[in-house]
């Protein structure tokens, strides 16, 4: 009896400095959160988090930012920063996924995919395309507040990718991939022509790229109007890491001219997808990004990029 006595005042003993031990242990933790602001430079993931499929533009001297949601709402998250590093998630764009019937279940994968945010005539648009219902768009005056009812503007399947274009003659277009596991067909950019507001496509549109012999699966491309050019800015997989294709605008936004050296410098781990350029009042140019990393999902990445040849490219930047 004695010895089972002075064994268990030995096992108390040891658990009690064991605990004092971890308590002291956890007073001094600190948690590692990650931190892209460096002060004067910044780390790669600007963003880690998933916000795939990220577009962002600057107006004024604020930046924001919107990123798919597919079947999650609310949908659309609205993101606004100040210096392109810090970003505050400060709103969503829609508080239900339409049709909210379809949606009622839970479709994973599916619903708003890879957003187009734009700033036009004082108002804030963006558009996405749902692959098996159409392309869709919403607006306000004020990111921070209501946003309007979304307005389906173009019915149909396998539309993805959209992205609007306001030419300085006054007429409106709009630029859509396809989705191959709807539509059947991929690697293709089509234009159509929109009516002024943008809340609705008028034409059948015209294939203004085919990628099918050198860029499979092309997708994910946003319109920039750079130097009397319009380019569609495309991620094009594993056959390269982003090609610019340069338009020359009065000349009926087609044919076009490529360059498949943008984005160079990633290795397989750090291969980049569609993302945004973006300017800075200064006259600097930058790309944001995703990078898939799996179950930790897409997270945003920050490149400088660079005029060369009168079409851009950016390189790494960890």
């Amino acid at each position: 009896m004695k010895t089972k006595n002075i064994l268990n005042i030995i096992s108390i003993t040891v658990f009690s400095i064991a605990s004092n031990f971890l308590n002291a242990q956890e007073k001094n933790y600190v948690s590692e959160v990650w931190t892209a602001d460096q002060g004067k430079n910044y780390r790669n993931p600007i963003l880690y988090a998933d916000y795939s499929d990220p577009d962002a533009i600057r107006v004024g001297e604020d930046y924001y930012m919107t990123a798919s949601s597919f079947n999650e709402a609310p949908g659309l998250p609205i993101l606004h920063s100040k210096d392109m590093v810090n970003w505050k998630l400060v709103n969503y764009a829609v508080q239900d996924i339409i049709p909210i019937e379809h949606f009622s279940i839970p479709k994973r994968g599916d619903g708003v995919w890879a957003p187009s945010l734009r700033f036009h005539k004082g108002e804030f648009y963006i558009y996405w395309g749902d692959p098996d219902f159409g392309i869709y768009m919403v607006k306000t005056k004020d990111p921070f507040g209501h946003w309007e009812k979304p307005v389906l503007i173009m019915e149909g399947k396998g539309l993805i990718d959209p992205c609007p274009f306001w030419d300085e003659d006054g007429n409106t277009y709009l630029v859509h991939g396809w989705a191959g596991s709807r539509a059947g067909v991929k690697s293709i950019l089509t234009l159509n022509k929109m009516n002024p507001e943008g809340t609705k496509v008028l034409d059948k549109g015209i294939h203004v790229f085919d990628g099918h012999d050198a860029h499979p699966t092309i997708e994910g491309h946003e319109n920039v109007q750079k130097k009397r050019l319009l380019l569609y800015f495309c991620p094009c997989w594993r056959r390269c890491y982003r090609l610019a294709i340069g338009v020359k605008i009065k000349k009926h936004l087609w044919p076009y001219e490529e360059k498949s050296s943008a984005g160079t410098g990633f290795n397989e781990n750090q291969r980049s997808h569609q993302g945004a350029w973006v300017d800075t009042p200064s006259g600097e140019n930058w790309f944001y990004h995703f990078q898939d990393i799996d179950a930790g999902g897409r997270i945003v990445h920050l490149q400088p990029m660079k005029w060369e040849k009168r079409l851009a490219f950016y390189r790494n930047r960890q």
